[in-house]
């Protein structure tokens, strides 16, 4: 995430708290996603699972109003590491 925030030039607010305070009636009151999850703005990219560095990049390039970044080259390495 890092890199995509010095990429673009946005903010990037990572919260880390442990399971059980996700798991509160306060936390549910807020209207947020079920973490693990990734938000773009308001967008929700991914909610209570993994999401590749590719697709929270096109969701950035989206937001604010640029192209998608280049597809993923399937290459024997990305194939090899099962890289996406």
């Amino acid at each position: 995430m890092p890199r995509l925030g010095e990429k673009y030039s946005i903010a990037i607010d990572v919260i880390s708290k442990p399971p059980a305070d996700y798991q509160t009636d306060a936390y549910f009151e807020q209207d947020l996603p079920v973490a693990p999850a990734v938000m773009v703005g308001d967008e929700i990219v991914v909610e209570g699972a993994d999401v590749s560095d590719h697709e929270v990049e096109a969701c950035i390039c989206r937001h604010l109003g640029l192209p998608d970044p280049e597809p993923l080259k399937k290459g024997m390495l990305n194939r090899l590491f099962k890289k996406s």
